[in-house]
Order: structure tokens, then C-alpha cells, then sequence
């Protein structure tokens, strides 16, 4: 009697395990053909809201769970926590309005709020486009900007440029840029700081040194993080982004040229 019902109990531990193996099968194949309906439910969605697509691929994206928007030094980018990604990327609604655009615009708006353009260092004619520039005279590409804006007044498209001077990146950046707010020419200062041409004693005076640590205060305030930053009528670019700038004064002509 012991050995069958040892038998019986073998036969219904192991039922037991087939069933409990039946019922995670089960919810298994459920789970999967759940997550394919979801999925052919995703793409149809996209075919249909942005029908001036063509896609030849769908499948499911390593990114899990919520996505949060974030602003990096100026730059917006989007965080998914659950699988720990980062994503640098541009956002478009159904109406093909860009998303990502719109934060960087609320974003420079609120940063050109903290500071006062009348403050700046004015170089170029009054009528220009304004760019607002914050650069540091050690940058290289900031000197690289400096030449293209030259570059750009010799072919009939200057800009007026607004420039704050950033001091917390290179150790001589705010002794250079005492010289130049200290010169009798600033601008003719600029230029030659810029190209290279550092002179043997720097200029210095209270109202030179006053306006760069008013500009430390102005980049704090800012929260500029590197050089050349600029904002070109509300538009905030980090580094010199010359296919943007290019675009910005093409426009700017041609709404100067339209009637």
C-alpha cells in the first residue's frame, strides 16, 4: 500500500508540474500575442497620422516605459529611465510641427531674458541681423566664427553681434577680453585677438574688468556651458553650426528683399 501511494503522490506532484507548465505556456503565448496586436496596432497608427511617410520596416524599439524631456547645456534631449537610454533626437507631432524645436525656442526665450542686450559689446552696422554671441577670445572655433563673419560682411551680408565674453573656459580669456573692452577700438581689438595677434602687454581698466565679470554673471545666468553659443533672433545654437547660420542670413535676406 505504501508503494502505490508513494505512486500516487509521484502522479500528482507531476500534474501538477504539467499543469502549472500549461498555465505559463499559456500566459505566455497570451503575453505575445498581446504585445503583436499592440504592435500591428502601433504601425497601422503610424501609417495613418503621418501619410506622407513611406516605411519599410516596423519592429518594437529597446526603449521602455515613459519619456522625459530634458535640456542639456541649451541642447533638449529625452531620458527613458526604465531602460536607462538617451535619446538625442527631433520630435514631430502629427501635424509634422517640430516639438523638439519649439522646447529649444521656450528655452532660449527664457535664457535671452536674463540679460540685457544694450550691456553688450556692439560690433557691426546697426542694421544688420543681430546675433546675439557669447565667445571666448582662447576659443578656436570661436575664432573660426570670427573669420566667417568676415568672410560673410565682404559678401554684402554682415550681421550686428552682440558679444559677451565667456572667461571660465581658458585662463587667459578674461585678461584677453579686458584688453579688448579696454582698447580705444574694440572691435579693431577683436579682430586681432582673434586672429592670433596677442600683444606683449594687456590693456586694463575698471570698466573693462567690471563688464567681464558682468558677463561671468550673464553666462551663469544663462546657463552657457561652451563657446561660440549663439541666438540668432531667438534660436539658441551650441558651436558653430555654419549650415545654420547660412540658412539664417539667406532668410533674413529674402524677407528684406520681399515687398
Amino acid at each position: 500500500m505504501r508503494h502505490v501511494s508513494l505512486s500516487l503522490r509521484a502522479f500528482a506532484i507531476g500534474m501538477a508540474i504539467n499543469l502549472t507548465g500549461a498555465a505559463a505556456l499559456a500566459a505566455e503565448q497570451n503575453d505575445t500575442a498581446l504585445l503583436i496586436q499592440a504592435a500591428r496596432q502601433a504601425e497601422e497608427s503610424l501609417r495613418q497620422n503621418f501619410t506622407n511617410l513611406s516605411f519599410e520596416d516596423f519592429r518594437p524599439s529597446p526603449i521602455k516605459g515613459p519619456i522625459y524631456q530634458a535640456n542639456a547645456g541649451g541642447r533638449i534631449l529625452y531620458y527613458a529611465p526604465e531602460s536607462e537610454h538617451i535619446l538625442f533626437a527631433t520630435v514631430y507631432d502629427r501635424a509634422g510641427v517640430n516639438m523638439t524645436a519649439l522646447a529649444q525656442e521656450e528655452l532660449a526665450r527664457r535664457r535671452l531674458a536674463a540679460i540685457d542686450p544694450a550691456k553688450a559689446l556692439a560690433i557691426g552696422p546697426s542694421d544688420a541681423p543681430v546675433v546675439i554671441e557669447f565667445t571666448d577670445p582662447d576659443c578656436p572655433y570661436c575664432r573660426a566664427l570670427d573669420r566667417f563673419w568676415q568672410t560673410k560682411a565682404t559678401e554684402g551680408k554682415p550681421v550686428r553681434r552682440l558679444l559677451y565674453f565667456v572667461s571660465g573656459i581658458h585662463p587667459q580669456a578674461a585678461a584677453k577680453a579686458e584688453h579688448i573692452l579696454c582698447s580705444p577700438d574694440p572691435e579693431a581689438a577683436q579682430r586681432a585677438l582673434y586672429a592670433g595677434q596677442t600683444p606683449d602687454v594687456l590693456l586694463q581698466c575698471k570698466a573693462g574688468a567690471d563688464k567681464v565679470a558682468a558677463d561671468a554673471e550673464a553666462v551663469k545666468a544663462m546657463g552657457i556651458s561652451g563657446t561660440p553659443t549663439l541666438f540668432l533672433e531667438g534660436k539658441m545654437l551650441s558651436g558653430f553650426q555654419q549650415a545654420e547660420i547660412e540658412a539664417f542670413l539667406d532668410e533674413k535676406r529674402r524677407s528684406q528683399a520681399s515687398p
